[in-house]
This record gives C-alpha cells, sequence and structure tokens, in this order.
C-alpha cells in the first residue's frame, strides 16, 4: 500500500486528508490494528526515528512517548530502582524485559504530558512491554514488530480500536526531503547528523571529567533534541529524559520548564509523595494529577476541606517550599542538551538548581565565555558540540 487515507488532518475541519508515497512505493509502515490519525502517524514516525537512533547510539533498547509532535519521555532499558518502580506504577520491575524498562522509563518521567501519548519501540514489542502498555491511556505504538501474544495483549486496548503500526527497520528516506507550507514547496536535506562520543570531545570547562554514563546520557539528551520542537532543552539522568522543554522562544523558558519538570520527577521520589495515602478507589490517572497539584503551587486544589476526602483517606500534610529545596538539594549528576547555544549565564543557573553537571551545548555566542564562567562556578562539565539541532 503507497496511499493511506485518514479521517481528517490536524483537525476535524481540514478534510480531506492521507498520507502516501510521491514515488509510488510501499508505505514503509503498516497499519495491524486501528486507525491512525494525521498528528498519529507524525508523532509515531518522528519517535520511531528517534528510538532508532538512540538504539545504534548506544546499543541499548530505547523508548519514546509522544505527544502533539515533540517526545513527553524518552529513555533507555536500563534496570528500574524500587522507588521508580514506585512512581511509574510498575509493580514487578525485575520481571521487565529491557524494553519494557524503557518504556516504563519514557512514560513516566513525565505523567502528565504523556497521558494519551503515541509509544516508540526500537525493538520488537515483547509481552512484557505489551503488559506495561495495556493500562495506560495511550493512542498508539509504532515498533518493527510485535510478539503474537503481545499483538494480542495490544488489540484489546480502546475496545479494539488502539493503533498499532509496524515499521520496516530496513527503510531509508531520500537524503533530501520536502513539506508544503501555504502552497510553498520547501525543500532541504535530512538532518543525518550521527551521535557519537566525538561529538563531546571538545570540554571547554575545567572539570574535564566525563564518565561513559553521562556520555550516554548526552547522547540521549541530543537525539531527543533532534525530534523536539525547537527551541528546546532536554535534562536526562541516569539513561532517562527526566524534563523536556520545548517549542519556547526563548531559552531560558526552555531550560525553566525543563528545570520543573525535571524537580517535579525528583519530587515524586520523595516521602512526603511516595506515601499519600490515596484511597483504593482512586483511578492512576487521577492520583498523577493530584499529585502534580500536591507538588505545585496550586496545592489547595486536593487539600482543602470537601476536596481531599475524594482522593485520600486521610489529609496529607503541605509540601512547602522549605521541604521541596532540601529534597531537591539531593538531586545530582543530572545532563543537560540545548538544540542551539546558550545566551546568557542564566541558564546554566537555572540548570544547576535542577542538579545539572553536565552540559553539551552548540557555542558560538558571543557570550560563551559568561556561559563557561557559569559553568565554571559550579564545577560542570560542558562540551561545545558545534552542532545546532532546530526541529521545525
Amino acid at each position: 500500500m503507497n496511499r493511506l487515507e485518514l479521517k481528517y488532518g490536524c483537525n476535524p475541519n481540514q478534510k480531506p486528508s492521507s498520507v502516501y508515497m510521491e514515488d509510488g512505493s510501499a508505505l514503509p509502515f503498516e497499519v495491524l490494528n486501528g486507525r491512525p490519525g494525521y498528528i498519529n502517524l507524525l508523532d509515531a514516525l518522528n519517535g520511531w526515528q528517534l528510538v532508532s537512533e538512540l538504539k545504534a547510539a548506544t546499543g541499548k533498547a530505547a523508548a519514546t512517548s509522544f505527544k502533539h509532535v515533540s517526545p513527553a519521555g524518552a529513555a533507555l532499558g536500563l534496570p528500574l530502582s524500587e522507588v521508580e518502580a514506585r512512581i511509574y506504577w510498575v509493580d514487578e520491575p525485575d520481571s521487565l524485559s529491557p524494553l519494557a524498562c524503557a518504556y516504563a522509563r519514557a512514560r513516566g518521567a513525565d505523567r502528565m504530558s504523556s497521558f494519551g501519548d503515541f509509544i516508540s519501540l526500537s525493538d520488537v514489542c515483547d509481552v512484557s512491554c505489551a503488559r506495561l502498555i495495556a493500562p495506560e491511556v495511550s493512542d498508539g505504538v509504532i515498533a518493527p514488530g510485535y510478539e503474537p501474544e503481545a499483538l494480542e495483549i495490544l488489540k484489546k486496548k480502546k475496545k479494539g480500536n488502539y493503533c498499532i503500526l509496524q515499521i520496516d527497520p530496513s527503510y531509508r528516506p531520500d537524503p533530501v526531503e520536502h513539506k508544503q507550507v501555504y502552497g510553498v514547496t520547501f525543500e532541504q536535506g535530512r538532518n543525518e547528523l550521527k551521535v557519537d562520543d566525538a561529538l563531546f570531545a571538545n570540554i571547554v570547562t575545567e572539570n574535564k571529567e566525563l564518565p561513559a554514563a553521562a556520555r550516554d546520557d548526552m547522547a540521549l539528551a541530543l537525539i531527543t533534541l533532534k525530534y523536539t520542537q525547537s527551541n528546546s532543552v532536554c535534562f536526562v539522568k541516569g539513561g532517562q529524559a527526566i524534563g523536556i522543554g520545548a517549542g519556547q522562544q526563548s531559552r531560558i523558558h526552555c531550560t525553566r520548564l525543563a528545570g520543573s519538570k525535571a524537580d517535579n520527577w525528583y519530587l515524586r521520589q520523595s516521602p512526603m509523595v511516595l506515601d499519600l495515602p490515596f484511597r483504593d478507589d482512586v483511578r492512576r490517572a487521577d492520583r498523577d494529577n493530584a499529585i502534580d497539584l500536591y507538588m505545585g503551587e496550586d496545592y489547595m486544589d486536593v487539600l482543602a476541606d470537601g476536596k481531599w476526602e475524594a482522593l485520600f483517606t486521610e489529609k496529607p500534610p503541605v509540601l512547602t517550599a522549605e521541604q521541596k529545596r532540601a529534597w531537591l538539594d539531593g538531586n545530582t549528576d543530572v545532563t543537560l542538551g540545548s538544540d542551539a547555544f546558550f545566551p546568557f549565564g542564566d541558564n546554566i543557573e537555572r540548570a544547576f538548581r535542577s542538579g545539572v553537571k553536565y552540559v553539551a551545548q552548540p557555542g558560538g555566542s558571543i557570550r560563551d565565555q559568561n556561559v563557561i564562567d557559569a559553568c565554571n562556578a559550579h564545577g560542570m562539565v560542558m562540551c561545545f558540540t558545534g552542532i545546532r539541532l532546530f526541529h521545525h
């Protein structure tokens, strides 16, 4: 099949809508179940590129959770700690395959943004991963294949309408790509940048100690940014993106957004949040929403009399600003990637408050030295990659 008719485009009033191969060849994916939408396919094809590149760069299984053409999360298939399993709602972490671990991390880092996502998997979807996907609110999944039992598990989602796509992993697009805006055709060479250790060789700070795990995290950050709507900044720790700031006009706003998401990820691991006394009848998504409110400035939306009773068996104490700051000070060795240079040192100061120690950015600003000085003041390691990664 070289053409697939879609229900509508980005919005229901945008008809007709379809995807097709201009050269008449077959589409590089097959629809195994459900009916993909326009945005679903944008998420699926961007997500597949991200996870396949992550697998090539690190040799590890990878997964990403996409929403509105940017990743909400991305991760490598590393084992989950006991605390991570709890905040990701995983009951038996020791039984997970590497691919399932990658998915749990990609979905779990920012569960608010991942709600209703499209999933991309680097490897054949196994039963372990399918069982994790099954209870989550998700629009669909793309992978290079599915174990028979895993496929049957996924087909039951959304009353049998869950979108399941199988990508041809051998497919290679034309090196020149095109898109239309307002009837005008744009043409450019595809971004075929290979992210490897050579990209991190130019360390410009006084601290030049860059361990292998941090290099993997840098690769994860930059490959994630390669498929994130710009401007964008990505915080990574332990093989998973923990905060992604996408589509902001100002870079400091990207950094603040990504940093606040990274802070929320770490705050979820604090004892006061882990031990919130939820009622047994509160659903997973409602727990996620309540946790997000409890950790933020609008905590009274869940703690006010007449409201907490619907969520908790007893009224939790307020999580104070002082308690949050004390806990966040324990977050260390975070990696930050930026899709373009930092024009001011304020980005570094904000990143430091979220535990950033390693930074990868293109460099090239007239204020580079100011940014380097800010990193040196905090003992950070910063690489200048020389490569910008805008994505639109």
